[in-house]
């Protein structure tokens, strides 16, 4: 097996929203109301994208953030702007989620800073398409299931001794766990994976008043689709295929992390939101 545990690369992935046009839309479509007052999230992928809007958002409803990212830095430096703009303290962690050692580095360097961790957002993760599975190299396969699911694995266990009673977990899963994509087999394969671990992640700790949920997007306008995570095919007609006809934006996303990290999902473990332009799918 490749042995990719500590290996940071760059490639075009994940891309920089501050290159793209049109831009991503991260910003709250509302005023804050204090639902996340006193928590503290630790947000992965949080530098662009989904990621972003989540951190905005979380920031906007009274959490202290810490922005887990990969490469990018002028987009985490962004995100944190965002995040202090909105009255609210933001800790920039660059890491790795397939190394277990970054993973267990970068929960230490939240507790140092903030003192708690109150809600855990893995939504990093990464795609490559391929139009056939013998066109997917082993390096690919495993950094693909490296970064998509052992990272959450990784993330959880350093957590886990850290999260008291109320405290969430929000993963991110996809509408390929469902619907599938022909293009993008491993990718798929960790978003149903990702399923499966939240359920049993949530049978695992609810005795213990930690809730795990997860979010399934559709297709959203983000870096990782126009960086090299779909081909040039897909992107020119990307998000039409939905009922509503057009992909979403990554502040249409973000409420539901919202939703599952507050109180409002006091009574939500082991579920999964669509936020996908009104797909139906079983599950």
């Amino acid at each position: 097996m490749v042995d990719t545990a500590e290996m940071i690369h760059e490639d075009a992935l994940p891309g920089e929203e501050r290159t793209l046009d049109p831009k991503p839309e991260y910003e709250p479509r509302y005023p804050g109301s204090g639902r996340l007052k006193g928590k503290v999230a630790l947000v992965t992928g949080a530098d662009s994208g989904i990621g972003r809007a989540v951190a905005a958002l979380y920031a906007r409803e009274g959490a202290d953030i810490g922005i887990l990212y990969l490469l990018e830095d002028a987009d985490a430096e962004e995100t944190r702007r965002i995040v202090e703009a909105e009255g609210r303290r933001a800790l920039l962690i660059k890491a790795d989620v397939g190394s277990k050692k970054m993973c267990d580095r970068a929960i230490e360097q939240l507790l140092s800073e903030f003192g708690q961790i109150d809600i855990l957002v893995n939504n990093a993760g990464e795609q490559h398409p391929d139009k056939d599975i013998t066109d997917i190299t082993e390096e690919q396969l495993v950094r693909t299931f490296q970064t998509n699911i052992f990272g959450m694995f990784y993330l959880t266990q350093a957590a886990r001794p850290h999260l008291k009673t109320g405290a969430a977990i929000i993963n991110c899963t996809s509408i390929t766990a469902y619907a599938g994509s022909k293009e993008l087999l491993d990718y798929s394969s960790t978003k149903g994976a990702i399923v499966a671990f939240t359920r049993s992640l949530s049978e695992n700790l609810v005795g213990e008043g930690i809730r795990v949920n997860a979010v399934a997007p559709g297709p959203i306008w983000t870096p990782l689709n126009p960086c090299g995570g779909a081909s040039p095919e897909k992107l020119e007609t990307f998000g039409e295929n939905t009922p509503m006809g057009r992909p979403g934006q990554p502040n249409e996303v973000a409420p539901s992390f919202l939703f599952l990290a507050c109180e409002d999902a006091s009574y939500m473990s082991g579920q999964v939101l669509h936020p996908n332009g009104g797909t139906v799918v079983n599950g």
